[in-house]
């Protein structure tokens, strides 16, 4: 109709996490089309695996203090494997499903994944006590997982909170190359010793 202006669209923005995803998708899509253009190392790849745990983990933690939960990280050495969970409002360690960068991620072989929790020097809070998330000697509590069907059993707990207050579980990540035929070993480390944020040290000429 003559005279009928129409309103404009309304826009949604992106938020920080969104941004920040982003930029941390461009810049694996870089460094991999870097590494196949150009070559490189077992050394710079195994650099690139510890420093996207890095990023990942610097995400969640702004993600925890933000959004006030309690979250986790599970290490599977035995498949060099990790996976990021959350506390729901039931007290139960869940999946994130709805981030797919947060998914079960596996090494490339032939890399391998070395997790050291000893000398812990970090109190956690009372509520994690209240929880049964922990025993008397600060080593995490398996007792209420559930062996069975996989759709019924308990998610066994994380090895590394990331806590709400920004807090995350004194830890050192091993990233290590064995080496080959034309490679010597080499490792990295990714550490939380006492406080955020990591520190990525290496390459070692043995694991610490």
């Amino acid at each position: 109709m003559p005279g009928r202006h129409l309103a404009p669209p309304k826009t949604r923005g992106f938020t920080l996490l969104e941004v920040m995803l982003v930029l941390l998708l461009m810049g694996l899509a870089a460094g991999y089309v870097m590494f196949n253009a150009f070559g490189a190392s077992q050394s710079d790849l195994l650099a690139s695996q510890a420093k996207r745990l890095q990023v990942l983990v610097d995400m969640a933690s702004d993600y925890a203090v933000l959004n006030q939960r309690q979250l986790g990280i599970r290490v599977e050495e035995s498949d060099n494997e990790y996976y990021f969970v959350y506390l729901d409002d039931e007290d139960k360690w869940q999946r994130i499903e709805d981030e797919e960068i947060y998914a079960p991620y596996t090494l490339p072989e032939p890399f391998t994944l070395t997790l050291n929790l000893d000398d812990l020097p970090w109190v956690v809070e009372d509520q994690l006590f209240d929880r049964d998330l922990f025993d008397e000697n600060l080593s995490v509590s398996e007792d209420g997982v559930e062996i069975g069907n996989e759709e019924e059993k308990e998610l066994p707990p994380p090895q590394i909170l990331i806590m709400s207050s920004g807090e995350i579980t004194p830890f050192s990540l091993g990233f290590n190359y064995q080496g080959g035929f034309d490679d010597d070993p080499v490792y990295f480390s990714l550490q939380n010793k006492e406080a955020p944020p990591l520190e990525l040290v290496g390459p070692l000429d043995s694991p610490q």
